[in-house]
């Protein structure tokens, strides 16, 4: 290529963003793979109403297991958006709370549980619409 063109192809890269970031990596996959398991969400919105113990989180959660629980906890101390304090007493009793990163992310959390609940029978009614003009998907 001739040093015209390489410049020309230069400059059209630049002025296109490599992602939703840009050039830089901005931390938005590594966002999304976190709030985009079944639990996160649920997690950070029942945690955004205040402290709970283990025990309270699981039953505040429908149908998460105690195992996927822990991973869920695990994974949130890891990313520092919880906070755990364990109580020396019988039975150890454990308590979560959302540091000030994950007030932050819970908000957004909370802005997804709320669309989702403004939208949902919405949606079910447009899937339905679309299944029957072109089939459900596989």
């Amino acid at each position: 290529m001739s040093v015209t063109n390489t410049a020309v192809t230069d400059q059209a890269a630049a002025a296109v963003p490599a992602g939703p970031c840009g050039d830089d990596h901005c931390g938005i996959r590594d966002t999304l793979d976190r709030i985009g398991d079944k639990w996160t969400v649920q997690v950070l919105v029942e945690l955004r109403k205040g402290v709970r113990r283990f025990g309270e989180l699981q039953r505040a959660v429908p149908g998460i297991s105690q195992r996927m629980l822990t991973l869920t906890t695990k994974r949130l101390l890891r990313d520092g958006f919880l906070e755990r304090t364990a109580y020396p007493t019988i039975p150890p009793q454990v308590e979560y709370r959302l540091t000030e990163m994950g007030e932050s992310l819970a908000g957004v959390a909370f802005y997804l549980a709320d669309g989702s609940r403004a939208h949902m029978d919405a949606v079910a009614v447009a899937r339905a619409r679309w299944d029957a003009e072109h089939g459900e998907l596989d």
